[in-house]
């Protein structure tokens, strides 16, 4: 059985929260290049074009890409043949927030009680999604979240009557009320089935798969390619401003779930997308 230290996990997850904060993803740069090529509305190529520019002065500078430093959100992925000592393991996680955002000056934006709102100054706790799987190895997302995008977000219980078409809608609804308030280009994740909370999970999942990704079942890549092609029909453009590129990538994640429900969850993140992912 092999062991991986607390102290390890902590120094990794520092890393990324500074990476993620102040490198784009080698997907969504491509994605953002591709966009500035074939956007056509020439206010939309412009706005396009400042936002590639805000990206390399960031990298250059070693500034974070957005204001909003997110609150972060991990995945683990945990071997079912690894031993982890020296600790807990979301104590780990959250020192390594915490060394990531105060030794790399990101915004703390994390507030230690919804309604009293008090900050707690180094952008802890995360938000922690764990999984078991088989092997020996920890596969680690970190993906900070700002909340202009996030507040954007929509769950809808639909009934299984309204089946695909109200699926499509239920997405399109979700853009539409977003305009430019979630800072388009956006990714749009989607979770369809399970229950409440499971398609939300798979929403904000999904928006961790890289966006040169697609589905490999059949029918849902289809539905990811018809969605991005109607929702940059919609004209909201770059920046909210107008144009033809309003998401880069419709990203959906589909689970059973029961014979009387359609959950669907649509979770919009901003053009930056942040993420990072390592495998120890």
């Amino acid at each position: 059985m092999r062991t991986i230290a607390t102290e390890e996990i902590t120094r990794n997850i520092k890393e990324m929260c500074i990476e993620a904060n102040h490198f784009l993803s080698a997907d969504m740069e491509r994605a953002m290049k591709c966009a500035a090529q074939t956007e056509e509305a020439p206010l939309g190529k412009q706005i396009l074009g400042q936002l590639q520019d805000n990206l390399e002065i960031a990298g250059k500078d070693m500034i974070p890409i957005c204001q909003d430093t997110g609150m972060t959100v991990v995945f683990l992925e945990i071997g079912q043949d690894i031993h982890i000592e020296g600790g807990s393991l979301a104590e780990a996680v959250n020192e390594g927030v915490r060394q990531g955002y105060t030794s790399g000056y990101l915004r703390k934006s994390v507030v230690g009680d919804p309604l009293i709102r008090e900050n707690t100054k180094d952008n802890t706790p995360a938000v922690i999604h764990s999984e078991i799987v088989p092997g020996e190895q920890v596969k680690i997302t970190v993906a900070p979240k700002g909340f202009g995008s996030e507040n954007m977000s929509r769950v809808f219980m639909l009934k299984p009557a309204d089946g695909v078409e109200g699926v499509k809608d239920a997405i399109l609804t979700a853009v539409r009320d977003a305009g430019p308030n979630a800072c388009p280009p956006m990714v749009v994740g989607v979770g369809i089935g399970g229950t409440f909370e499971k398609c939300a999970l798979m929403a904000k999942h999904a928006l961790t798969r890289s966006v040169d990704e697609r589905s490999e079942v059949p029918y849902v890549r289809e539905l990811e390619e018809e969605m991005l092609s109607r929702i940059n029909k919609t004209g909201i453009g770059p920046g909210g401003l107008g144009g033809t590129t309003t998401a880069l990538a419709v990203n959906i994640e589909t689970y059973p779930t029961h014979i009387a429900g359609l959950p669907v969850a649509v979770n919009i993140c901003c053009h930056v997308n942040r993420h990072a992912v390592r495998v120890l």
